[in-house]
């Protein structure tokens, strides 16, 4: 039993598994935020668009008990009365916020990547492994002393 909690714990303290729980605790809080801006800032908006339609409150009436008329039928009661209703303006949110989200994100990660490749370009630069011959401008390896192309001799202060 030991050695189980032993691994246990081994395999819970590994950096890649710690940065993954902060990253769906993180996650967690910027769903949050996201979702304030896309439901307080965004549809508020799109219902200005579309006339005031609320796409939540869309659905399509499949099936009614006896006894219930359609007018009385209203999305959040729907289960209550017993109708069957195909809630297709939940779906059309879902996929709204699932773009807006992912536009966020974009946008989030192309700024974060900006920032981080400021210091990066300088670092990124290679030393050059060729160089031009002085006889026939073809390029060489940089530690060639002859040149394979016209076999002239490629003097050292060069290299």
């Amino acid at each position: 039993m030991k050695k189980i909690a032993g691994e246990f714990k081994e395999f819970i303290m590994r950096g890649n598994v710690m940065d993954l729980a902060v990253g769906v605790i993180i996650g967690g809080a910027f769903q949050a935020i996201v979702n304030a801006f896309i439901n307080d800032l965004i549809m508020p908006f799109i219902g200005l668009l579309t006339g005031g339609i609320n796409f939540n409150e869309q659905f399509i009436i499949l099936k009614l008990p006896e006894g219930v008329e359609a007018s009385q039928v209203t999305y959040a009661n729907a289960a209550d009365l017993g109708a069957s209703i195909w809630g297709y303006g939940a779906f059309i949110t879902a996929v709204i916020n699932f773009l807006i989200m992912a536009l966020v994100v974009f946008f989030l990660v192309k700024g974060i990547n900006k920032v981080s490749s400021i210091g990066k370009k300088e670092e990124e630069e290679e030393e050059p492994t060729t160089k031009k011959c002085p006889h026939c401008c073809e390029e060489v390896n940089i530690n060639a002393t002859k040149c394979p192309h016209c076999t002239g001799d490629i003097p050292a202060e060069d290299a």
